[in-house]
């Protein structure tokens, strides 16, 4: 048995597909085939149910696959070990950030790395929650910023900031003369909201209760668009289609007069969201994730309000 053995069947596992996990571990098919059928035969038991466009694993192969997927971990945290052993803040960090944080986060946070720890560059990955906690569990990321709720995820956590929810609507709309508007009355208007797959878009229909609840069949909002991203939903908003809420850091001026769009919290309390960083319980170099928080500490935000507090691991 080996460790490129274990990788391989770990790779097959998640592609459910050999052709895939080949080319995820860069060989060839038949080689990675061939170490499977070796390792299988070494073990004295199948795997993986061959057959079929998809291959599946057996129930004593996927628990087999969980502890090649704990062993490649520790083999990695050895090497991390290794390498950080003088500094763990040398050397590049790999970080991860969710699709409605990154833009708005990452422009200060990069700035305030280089200025605290120009030793420690960041190597930055945007993607969806799932996906991110996915590539931490595999070693691809070292940590990832996201917001809760999250999915069962047993890694560490610590709480970087809370951030509000606010309305955006264009310039001309009547509730532009309102200073807060209740979530409730989003029922009457037509709302523009991220696709399926963006957590913000869970994040809004769970924490706006009312929002939730117009969402569901048979008490639909007025109607939904669906949009690829935030700031393609701020556009469509500033042409008049509808509404939107967007998080607070993306809006830097609630007071500005001169653009296509008008901002205006909700009604208390203010429906918000925690934003959080995550890591692997192993991984060994815990300065470089304070470092991380330091620097998100000193980001300032617009309306976020800092928290330094360590949350326990779920």
């Amino acid at each position: 048995m080996t460790l490129t053995e274990l990788k391989y069947i770990v790779a097959v596992a998640r592609a459910k597909h050999f052709g895939h996990a080949a080319e995820a571990c860069y060989v060839a098919q038949p080689t990675l085939s061939v170490a499977i059928k070796k390792l299988e035969d070494e073990l004295g038991v199948v795997l993986f149910e061959r057959g079929g466009a998809e291959i599946s694993v057996t129930p004593l192969g996927a628990q087999i696959v969980a502890q090649a997927e704990r062993v490649l971990e520790q083999t990695a945290a050895i090497k991390e070990l290794a390498k950080q052993n003088k500094d763990p803040l040398a050397g590049p960090l790999r970080l991860g950030v969710i699709y409605t944080i990154g833009p708005y986060l990452l422009p200060p946070l990069v700035k305030a790395m280089i200025d605290n720890v120009p030793q420690m560059p960041l190597i930055l990955q945007e993607n969806f929650t799932v996906k991110l906690l996915e590539m931490l569990r595999q070693g691809e990321l070292d940590a990832a910023i996201m917001a809760l709720p999250l999915p069962e995820h047993g890694m560490a956590l610590q709480a970087l900031y809370d951030e509000p929810f606010v309305v955006a609507m264009p310039r001309q709309h009547p509730w532009a003369a309102r200073n807060s508007i209740p979530a409730e009355d989003l029922k009457t208007e037509t709302m523009l909201l991220l696709g399926n797959g963006h957590c913000f878009r869970d994040q809004v229909l769970e924490v706006c209760p009312e929002m939730a609840r117009y969402a569901s069949p048979g008490n639909g909002m007025q109607r939904t668009f669906e949009g690829s991203s935030l700031e393609t939903i701020r556009h469509m908003v500033a042409s008049g289609i509808g509404l939107t809420v967007l998080p607070r850091a993306s809006v830097p001026d609630m007071a500005a007069k001169d653009g296509m769009l008008q901002f205006r919290p909700f009604d208390q309390p203010e429906p918000s969201r925690r934003v959080v960083m995550v890591w692997r319980k192993s991984f060994t170099r815990k300065a470089a994730i304070d470092a991380i928080c330091t620097a998100v500490a000193q980001c300032a935000l617009p309306g976020i309000t800092p928290l330094c507090q360590d949350e326990p691991a779920a």
